[in-house]
């Protein structure tokens, strides 16, 4: 564990205005805090837990998110690291990815009198600290982890990333066509793979096509027996959903099995360090996506997060955004709501609209569902020069998962 009052170093400096209708009506401006409301008197820290992925299969997204988060509290504060004269204190706590630890710090955090929760990266880890979160009556804002499941899961729970609905709903334009096609769905055998394979039948069984899975172990390092098993289906369409540090095993087995020549296959596009591994092969693959760096167009928000992320010695990267995001949402939530009154909080973030790194997004009052924009994009390049290009972005309105009602 370890605890770091984060703030700038120095201000960001003066930004480019965003273009006139930029952003729609009732959006909050750029969705920053002031410090001017703080209670006479009252100069007690706000204090914030990290529980996220700092070592373990998915450090790398969890080094995007912490580089994003901190970039977000830095703008979100304009540079204070207060809010409404709360200085914001933030401790990081471990996962390595692992849900029994990712509870037990959470239960440590909440046992020191931490109000708020934030930081999981993987799927798994967020469904075992939501409940614990409503139990405790702690505000929690999930970060990377994508299961469709812990949106409505219940009141106190929030995610500042996307969903894998919204993955699919963006894959739905480069799916055209499914009626009385094969759709593989290849991932891992975990929450975040069985949340795609489910989100996968819900968007395209109702279009008539027949979707089967192929789930590798999180652990896996020999890939080719699933990417045989993918090419003796002989699927039409094969969906691609991998988390991790195996990813470039994966696309090497896939095209040496000729799983890329066989069929169209889609796929979520990762971290700027796999833009390489796909080579060749990046011609046979559509990408969609959920960042990576320009895809908004360069809006104020984003320039500040790159430029926040890079100054701090970062690399802009595919989960800055949910960092980013998360600390909006906690500046917001504090500042609208309270410094220690959770219900408030909640009453804040719920339904709030805001410029966020990706473009306009609001959060869902019904279900806590973050609305943003998703993209699609080719890579273009191979080796170190592979950049995507922006195909279409998909509005937060074209990109919204089915309502649910919070469970609790």
């Amino acid at each position: 564990m370890r605890t770091a009052h984060v703030a700038s170093s120095r201000p960001l400096q003066a930004l480019s205005l965003l273009t006139a209708g930029a952003l729609l009506s009732g959006c909050a401006a750029a969705g920053t805090a002031g410090s001017d409301k703080a209670a006479a008197g009252d100069s007690s820290p706000v204090k914030v837990g990290l529980v996220y992925s700092r070592s373990g299969p998915l450090a790398a997204y969890g080094k995007q998110y912490l580089d994003g988060f901190t970039a977000g509290l830095a703008y979100a504060t304009k540079g204070t690291n207060k809010v409404a004269g709360h200085p914001i204190e933030v401790t990081e706590q471990d996962d390595a990815g692992d849900p029994a630890k990712a509870v037990a710090a959470a239960k440590d955090l909440a046992g020191k009198g931490y109000r708020i929760l934030a930081g999981s990266t993987d799927s798994g880890v967020a469904l075992q600290v939501a409940p614990l979160a409503a139990q405790n009556h702690l505000l929690f804002v999930s970060g990377a982890a994508a299961t469709d499941a812990l949106t409505g899961i219940n009141k106190y729970t929030f995610r500042s990333g996307r969903q894998s609905y919204q993955d699919i709903l963006a894959a739905g334009t480069l799916l055209l066509g499914a009626k009385d096609k094969k759709v593989t769905v290849l991932s891992q055998n975990s929450a975040f793979g069985q949340a795609n394979v489910a989100a996968v039948k819900s968007a395209l069984e109702g279009q008539g096509a027949v979707v089967t899975s192929v789930l590798a172990p999180p652990s896996a390092t020999d890939l080719t027996p699933f990417a045989q098993q993918v090419k003796a289906g002989s699927p039409d369409l094969v969906y691609v959903a991998w988390a991790g540090a195996s990813a470039p095993a994966l696309w090497t087995a896939l095209d040496q099995q000729g799983v890329l020549d066989a069929g169209k296959v889609v796929t979520g596009l990762a971290g700027t360090a796999s833009y390489p591994i796909f080579g060749p092969a990046a011609a046979k693959i559509s990408f969609l996506a959920h960042y990576f760096p320009g895809a908004a167009g360069g809006n104020e928000v984003e320039k500040a997060m790159l430029d926040g992320v890079a100054k701090a010695g970062g690399t802009p990267d595919l989960f800055n955004p949910d960092g980013f995001t998360a600390a909006q949402m906690i500046v917001h939530a504090v500042e609208a709501g309270s410094p220690t009154d959770t219900a408030a909080m909640v009453k804040a973030l719920e339904d709030w609209r805001f410029a966020g790194p990706k473009g306009d997004e609001q959060v869902r009052a019904e279900d806590h569902a973050l609305l943003q924009p998703m993209f699609t994009a080719r890579l273009n390049g191979q080796g170190a020069d592979a950049k995507p290009e922006l195909l279409h972005i998909l509005p937060m309105s074209a990109a919204a998962p089915t309502v649910k009602s919070i469970a609790g």
